[in-house]
């Protein structure tokens, strides 16, 4: 344990903060000293207040790491906060009851014991007041229950003795098996939805009168998605039919007995589907099986293997990338040069309020209003965006040679003008949004359960966690209920093998 460590005293501690900043400022001032005489001795020309403020903006990275929030959110304008767009004062809002419209309602009347019904004034009897009560309302919870269910099935013969027929049962994940398809749904959801281990799962289940263990909770989930593997390719492929699919990856552990290595877990996502894989890298040829042979826009964040792709001829596609991941780059240089990382901030946001004016294509849109909507996106976008990323362009050569190629600023620079390209798609092909949130939104559950559970046993664990995951993501964009979508999909499956259930057939 270093001596600092051991300081308990927060007025020595302060004390001993100031110093150590003092001295890094005295050694930063004497190292960018030193690299100018080395750039010097080489014959380059560099300046050393550049130098210095490389230094500066290392130093403000340390300390934003270690003192600052880690959140990328803005500080919003007052005016902004306190007007709507007619500059009318908006209503203020605060976290009152809120409606709950999918919770049954269950009327519970509390009444006066006999002995309890005297007048506190008179002693006489106090009788009901007709339909009047004074009214309230609480929600509560029913504890999960478990139940042994001993199916009886009724048999039946003729009085010719010549048949005898027997009632049919319930349809079984696992001929003569003991656990229910809900069972296994119920497992499923919790693990892949709210992300809770089976070890954690098996500790809940005991307290509530179950006996059971992690690998027969495994068993069903691992039977229940073979039943499902015909859907799950399904939704990869359908998926795959959007004109404009959102792409990013995320790493997963593989843990087996001997090692423990990283995977990662690549997700396609449209506006209704979300699918994911998980490969043991992130190559070409992983980003190859996962878009197959998808011939129109994929919006990324700006991994090259995505342009790797279409360069090596693999690909007939057309990459877009994310305004999001451009603004984070000025974000993180906003420490050490705030008067340029500003304006650069303050364009992008005036990207997103033109977006805001945008209609939404919805898919139950019919084929000419969406059409018409389309074209509506693509004159204001002409009208108002284009003019703006002109502006961001031509700020941003202004600016270049200020910053050196190694700051944060210069590397800001470089990254949005590398991909210039693909940052303009949106202009012209309407169906393309600023950025790739909406992958970074359905690969949230994925980091989520990778935190609790940590990743993966085995190759099969892998297919397992992929196939949860698309069923389980892709319900929550369509907006139903994801154990009843395993049910239900699950059920068909189990009475006629090879059925393939979309949310569509649900709703």
């Amino acid at each position: 344990m270093s001596k600092v460590a051991e300081i308990r005293d927060p007025n020595t501690l302060q004390e001993v903060a100031s110093h150590l900043e003092k001295t890094v400022i005295r050694q930063s001032k004497e190292i960018a000293k030193l690299r100018l005489q080395i750039a010097r001795l080489r014959g380059h020309d560099v300046s050393p207040q550049m130098e210095l403020q490389l230094l500066k903006e290392q130093l403000e990275a340390m300390k934003r790491a270690m003192f600052a929030t880690s959140s990328e959110r803005r500080p919003e304008n007052k005016d902004d906060d306190h007007q709507n767009d007619k500059g009318e004062k908006k209503p203020k809002t605060g976290h009152g009851p809120r409606t709950q419209p999918d919770l049954p309602i269950e009327k519970v009347v509390h009444t006066l014991a006999d002995d309890e019904r005297t007048c506190s004034f008179c002693g006489a009897e106090v009788n009901e007041m007709g339909e009047q009560f004074e009214e309230s309302e609480e929600i509560t919870v029913i504890s999960l229950e478990y139940k042994v269910l001993h199916h009886r099935r009724q048999k039946y013969r003729c009085s010719c003795n010549a048949q005898v027929v027997t009632a049919p049962g319930p349809v079984k994940l696992t001929p003569g098996g003991r656990y229910s398809i809900d069972f296994a749904a119920h497992v499923a959801e919790n693990k892949y939805l709210d992300h809770l281990p089976l070890e954690r799962q098996v500790r809940a289940m005991q307290r509530a009168g179950l006996i059971i263990d992690s690998q027969t909770l495994w068993d069903q989930i691992e039977k229940l998605a073979q039943h499902l593997q015909p859907t799950y390719e399904a939704l990869c492929k359908e998926a795959l039919k959007a004109g404009v699919i959102y792409a990013d990856e995320t790493r997963w552990q593989m843990m087996t007995k001997n090692n423990s290595c990283r995977w990662w877990t690549w997700c396609v996502a449209s506006d209704e589907i979300a699918t994911y894989r998980i490969f043991s890298n992130r190559s070409q040829k992983a980003a190859e099986k996962m878009l197959g042979k998808y011939e129109y826009t994929v919006m990324t964040d700006g991994y090259a293997t995505y342009d790797a792709l279409v360069k090596n001829g693999k690909a007939n596609l057309t990459i877009a990338h994310c305004w999001a991941h451009v603004r984070r780059k000025f974000i993180e240089a906003e420490d050490a040069y705030p008067e340029l990382s500003k304006p650069a901030i303050a364009m992008i946001k005036d990207l997103y309020k033109i977006e805001k004016k945008l209609p939404r294509i919805t898919p139950d849109l019919p084929g000419h209003e969406r059409k018409r909507l389309l074209e509506l996106r693509h004159k204001i976008r002409q009208q108002e965006s284009r003019p703006k990323i002109d502006e961001i362009r031509n700020w941003a050569f202004e600016n270049l040679p200020k910053a050196l190629p190694e700051s944060k600023m210069g590397k800001a620079l470089a990254y949005m003008l590398k991909l210039w390209r693909g940052l303009t798609v949106f202009l012209d092909n309407p169906q393309v949004p600023l950025d790739n949130n909406a992958a970074e939104r359905a690969l949230r559950g994925v980091v989520v359960g990778r935190k609790n559970h940590y990743g993966s046993r085995s190759k099969r664990g892998t297919e397992v966690a992929a196939l949860f995951y698309t069923m389980m993501e892709t319900a929550k964009l369509s907006g139903i209920d994801a154990r009843a979508y395993l049910r239900e999909a699950a059920t068909r499956a189990i009475n006629h093998p090879g059925t393939i259930t979309l949310p569509a057939d649900l709703t």
